[in-house]
């Protein structure tokens, strides 16, 4: 049973990622020019970043929204809910008449649909990490946890290989309609999201808390009033693991296109590749967390990443299209191990009666500060006239938020598995 929720919930977050990553690589690549065609290019992209930022700014709404819901109703029915709203969205947005045929209200409904999108994930990646883990033995916890972690990579493989196979066959209609078709694809892939969704069972630790009467009646005050510290600790702990994707996907896509003078199938397929890799090493990384702990596998990822970030982006800033996909291949691999580990962070510090209220509503707090990395990197970029070394900059920041975040983790779940509450006994 554990094995197939952790793959029914693997899947469905790859489908969910799929449908929030989508806006990101557009984002970089088209959405500017249809939506805000009387910007120049560089302030244009600049805007369809902030549409994109939009859908982290929703995020924690939507964890609250949802983590009550996961806390008081069960797991499974609000991860339907999720997917639900997701794909809608997305599929929505594929629809959706361009800058040119609606004028403003164009950019106006976009921004809406990205807070739906961001309403979504809000509940979407706390509820998937939970029920994966709730179905699982102790001792293998931090490699179940990273199961669904892998539905990231699996996301922007679909993402790039769509984008890359529309930009090789098809370039001159991508900012015509070619660009709706990744939108579109979101409604068969909602059915089958739902179809896996509903074949699974709620979680033995849900339907334990049912029958002791444990569920809070406002899971979200509770975890204020009793957590506030592993939210701060749980937030810091995520920020590497969520925005290095950003920053070296979305942003560095637009950053190798338009300064550098890369194509776009070369961006592309950087990252179709580095998420290729991504599933060996996140399962990798998975099993390192079984025996050394969650929490010191972000940390060592995020030490790591803040040594390479400098030498990275100076690589990338001098390099040829064979050197750029392999930095960011190489570049991508440290991060990946906060990644990985990070859903077994969570999980280890938060109390199961309130953990899917907890680990949603940390989550979308620090994915606020990864939704604007982008936008953030691109301002200090022209701040900087483009100098090699601003994306370095802010990895490297976010990697050392990272690390004292882990690094107390690490004493919280010490003090967390001492507690005489039998719901985190039994989990």
């Amino acid at each position: 049973m554990a094995r197939r929720v952790a793959g029914a919930s693997f899947v469905g977050t790859a489908l969910e990622s799929y449908d929030f990553y989508v806006f990101g690589t557009a984002a970089a690549l088209i959405l500017g020019p249809v939506f805000f065609p009387e910007q120049d290019a560089l302030t244009a992209t600049l805007s369809a970043f902030l549409v994109f930022a939009m859908g982290f700014v929703a995020r924690p709404i939507g964890a609250v929204l949802f983590g009550h819901l996961g806390d008081r109703i069960g797991r499974k029915r609000t991860l339907i809910w999720t997917i639900l709203l997701m794909g809608l969205a997305t599929g929505s947005i594929g629809l959706l008449p361009d800058y040119d045929t609606i004028g403003v209200w164009a950019p106006v409904i976009l921004t809406v649909l990205r807070l739906l999108q961001g309403l979504s994930l809000g509940g979407e990646w706390g509820g998937s990490i939970l029920i994966a883990t709730e179905h699982a033995e102790p001792r293998k916890r931090a490699l179940y946890a990273s199961i669904p972690q892998l539905g990231s990579p699996v996301g922007t493989m679909l993402v790039s290989s769509i984008f890359l196979l529309l930009t090789l066959l098809v370039p001159e209609v991508m900012t015509g309609w070619g660009w709706r078709i990744p939108f579109l694809l979101a409604f068969p892939f909602l059915g089958i999201a739902i179809y896996l969704r509903l074949a699974i069972d709620e979680t033995p630790i849900f339907r334990e808390a049912t029958r002791t009467r444990a569920i809070k009646r406002v899971p979200f005050l509770e975890v204020i009033r009793s957590q506030p510290v592993a939210i701060v600790v749980a937030t810091a702990s995520a920020v590497l693991g969520i925005g290095s994707y950003f920053l070296m996907t979305t942003y560095t896509q637009a950053y190798g296109t338009d300064t550098l003078g890369l194509s776009q199938a070369t961006v592309l397929n950087a990252a179709l590749v580095g998420s290729i890799l991504q599933l060996v090493t996140i399962p990798s990384f998975g099993l390192l967390a079984t025996r050394i702990g969650s929490a010191k596998v972000v940390a060592g990822g995020a030490l790591g990443t803040a040594l390479i970030a400098f030498p990275l982006y100076w690589v990338i800033s001098v390099a040829t299209e064979p050197m750029y996909i392999a930095a960011i291949i190489l570049g991508g691999i440290l991060p990946t191990a906060s990644w990985a580990a990070l859903g077994g962070l969570m999980a280890d510090i938060f109390k199961p009666a309130t953990a899917f209220t907890a680990l949603s509503f940390a989550y979308s707090l620090a994915a606020i500060v990864a939704g604007f990395a982008p936008s953030i990197t691109q301002r200090f970029g022209i701040a900087t006239d483009g100098a090699w070394w601003h994306p370095g900059v802010v990895l490297a920041t976010m990697s050392l938020v990272t690390v004292i975040g882990a690094l107390a983790a690490v004493r919280l779940r010490a003090r967390l598995a001492e507690s005489e509450d039998p719901l985190v006994r039994t989990a």
